[in-house]
C-alpha cells in the first residue's frame, strides 16, 4: 500500500496529484505547474524541521497572457511602480531601504491651528518642510541605499526631491508584502529614519518594473535576492475566474508536496487504498464475534464509498466495478488496483502513477471517523417544531 518518494524532485506521479485536487481548467498544462509548485516547495523547505513555511510562496495572478506563461520567480513581486514616472525601471545590485515612515513632517497628534499672515512666515514654513524632506532623503542616500520601498506614501514635494536625488522608491507597500521583501533580500524593516543603518539594507540582484498588456499595467520584480526563501508563484490567465480556479489548484499542490516533505511515504490512489483497507478490516471482522462484528463490517462498506463515487464519477457502473476491481485484488494479491478514471486501459495505480500522500489518506480516514463518532452521541435532535 504505500511507498517512499525522492522530495528532491518531481515524482513521476506529481502532475496527476494536481489534476485531481484541481480543476481540468488547469488540465492542460499541469505538469509545469507541478514542477512549479515542487520547485517553490523546495526552495523554502526547512530540512531539518522536515516541514515548509508556506507562507513564504506569494501566489501573485494578473489577468491577460496565457495559463502557460505562468512563471515561479525566486524573489518577490509587488502590484505597485515606480513612485515618479522619471525613475528608473531597472535597477542592478540594489540595496533597499524597508521603511515603515512616512516621508512627510511629523504631525502633531493634538489638533492644531497654523495661521500665516505674511509672505515671510509661509516662506520659514516652507523651508522648514523642505528641511525635513532634504533630511530624509539624505539619510538614506548616507547609508548607501538605492531603492526605498515605503509602507506610506510620499508628499508630491519628497517624490520630486527623490526623483532628482536619483533614489527611486516605491509607495503604499502592504505590510505583508514588506515582511515578505525582508525575508528574501535579507535586509530589516527600519520604523524610523534615525534607525537606518548600511547593516538594515536589504540586498536584490535585479529589480525591474514590468508591463502588462494593452492597459499597460505595472508590476515590481524584486529578484536575485541574497536570501531566495521568499519566492513568488504568478499566474497568468485570461479571466479572474480562471487565475483564481488556478490559485486553488495550485495551493492544493504546495500542501501536497509539503506532505511529501513531512512524511514521504505514499498510498496508491484511485481507491486503491481503501479498497485494500476495506479488505482487511473485513477479513479482521471475523475475529470479533458479537455485535462488534457488525460494527466492523460497516466500517469496512463505509470505505467502499470513496472507490464507489469514483466510479459513478467516470461514468462507470459503480457496483460493478467496485467488485471487480475489489475481486482481483484479492485473487492476484495486489492492493494497488483501482479505479481506472483516466480509461487508460490498466487498473494498476503504480502504473499510472496515481497516488496520494500518507498523510493525506489518514486524516481523511481519521477526520471522517470522529464526525461519525460525534454523530453517533447524539441522542435525539430538536426541531423548532417541538417547542
Amino acid at each position: 500500500m504505500s511507498g517512499n518518494c525522492d522530495i528532491l524532485s518531481p515524482p513521476p506521479g506529481f502532475a496527476n496529484q494536481l489534476d485531481d485536487h484541481g480543476c481540468y481548467l488547469v488540465n492542460r498544462c499541469k505538469r509545469a505547474l507541478a514542477e512549479i509548485s515542487v520547485k517553490a516547495v523546495l526552495s523554502v523547505v526547512d530540512l531539518e524541521r522536515k516541514d515548509v513555511n508556506l507562507d513564504l510562496i506569494k501566489v501573485e495572478g494578473k489577468v491577460g497572457g496565457k495559463l502557460e506563461d505562468t512563471e515561479l520567480i525566486y524573489g518577490i513581486t509587488v502590484d505597485k511602480d515606480m513612485s515618479h514616472p522619471q525613475m528608473p525601471k531597472q535597477i542592478e545590485d540594489a540595496k533597499i531601504a524597508i521603511l515603515t515612515c512616512p516621508f512627510e513632517p511629523p504631525k502633531p497628534k493634538t489638533k492644531h491651528k497654523v495661521e500665516i499672515d505674511t509672505v515671510e512666515k509661509f516662506q520659514n514654513l516652507r523651508q522648514q518642510e523642505q528641511k525635513y524632506f532634504d533630511d530624509m532623503v539624505q539619510k538614506c542616500k548616507d547609508v548607501g541605499a538605492t531603492l526605498v520601498i515605503c509602507q506610506w506614501g510620499f508628499e508630491d514635494e519628497a517624490n520630486h526631491l527623490l526623483m532628482h536625488r536619483n533614489l527611486p522608491a516605491v509607495r503604499w507597500v502592504g505590510g505583508v508584502e514588506l515582511e515578505l521583501i525582508a525575508i528574501a533580500t535579507g535586509g530589516r524593516i527600519v520604523p524610523r529614519f534615525q534607525e537606518l543603518t548600511p547593516e538594515k539594507l536589504g540586498r536584490a540582484g535585479l529589480v525591474r518594473e514590468k508591463s502588462f498588456g494593452t492597459t499597460k499595467d505595472k508590476m515590481l520584480y524584486i529578484e536575485q535576492c541574497a536570501n531566495s526563501k521568499a519566492v513568488t508563484i504568478f499566474i497568468r490567465g485570461g479571466n479572474k475566474m480562471m487565475i483564481e480556479e488556478t490559485k486553488c489548484s495550485i495551493h492544493d499542490a504546495l500542501c501536497v508536496a509539503r506532505n511529501l516533505i513531512r512524511n514521504n511515504s505514499i498510498v496508491y490512489g484511485g481507491g486503491s487504498a481503501e479498497i485494500s483497507c476495506s479488505v482487511a478490516v473485513e477479513t479482521a471482522s471475523d475475529k470479533y464475534p458479537g455485535v462488534e462484528q457488525y460494527a466492523i463490517r460497516a466500517f469496512a462498506d463505509a470505505l467502499d464509498a470513496v472507490p464507489m463515487a469514483l466510479a459513478e464519477n467516470s461514468g462507470l457502473q459503480p457496483i460493478e466495478t467496485l467488485s471487480a476491481v475489489k475481486s482481483q485484488q484479492i485473487k492476484e494479491n495486489n492492493p494497488h488496483f483501482g479505479i481506472d478514471c483516466n480509461d487508460v486501459g490498466t487498473n494498476d495505480m503504480r502504473a499510472q502513477n496515481v497516488f496520494e500522500t500518507l498523510i493525506g489518506k489518514q486524516q481523511q480516514i481519521l477526520l471522517a471517523t470522529q464526525v461519525v463518532k460525534m454523530i453517533l452521541k447524539i441522542d435525539d435532535v430538536i426541531f423548532p417544531s417541538d417547542y
